[in-house]
């Protein structure tokens, strides 16, 4: 049972540096398992959420089918109240994709600038944002990073200030 005002969040996942693992035996980062349930059980989330992996893609690595895939993921599922973990480089891309698909649900996006494995990571923040945003915002599409969303088709990644800005 929710309390009054509440609503059930679905979360899918993508992949992205917010799921990034490094490897010291190779040097190299991978995209790992999904973070975010075990970020929201530390927070004490109360709000009733569900997490769905659809791929443990870096963004770079995102096609056209993969994005038809988040799209159909989206349109199926029951909550009205989506969050998508994603990787920065695409993000924007995706949030765009996304606009009319399910127009009577509140999809929020977001990842992170390094992996929420890391001690000074942005990850906890925002999907704590994201996760809220999902809660209050009106039905639309939208991305959240740094504390600030942004509406899609409104928003583009800086990459020399490695910020989130309005387009």
């Amino acid at each position: 049972m929710t309390d009054q005002g509440t609503r059930p969040v679905r979360i899918l996942t993508t992949g992205g540096t917010i799921d990034k693992v490094y490897f010291d035996a190779r040097s190299s980062f991978e995209v790992g398992e999904p973070i975010v349930d075990t970020i929201l059980r530390e927070a004490l989330v109360e709000v009733p959420w569900q997490v769905q992996v659809l791929m443990h893609k870096d963004s770079l690595e995102l096609t056209d089918e993969d994005r038809i895939r988040i799209r159909e993921a989206v349109v199926a599922a029951e909550e009205d109240a989506l969050v998508i973990t994603h990787g920065t480089d695409t993000m924007s891309l995706t949030a765009d994709f996304l606009q009319n698909a399910a127009p009577a649900k509140t999809i929020v996006l977001t990842g992170s600038l390094s992996p929420a494995r890391f001690r000074n990571s942005d990850a906890v923040f925002n999907i704590g944002a994201a996760f809220t945003a999902s809660q209050a915002m009106p039905p639309g599409v939208y991305v959240s990073m740094n504390g600030r969303i942004f509406p899609a088709g409104q928003v583009r990644k800086n990459t020399d200030t490695n910020r989130f800005e309005s387009a």
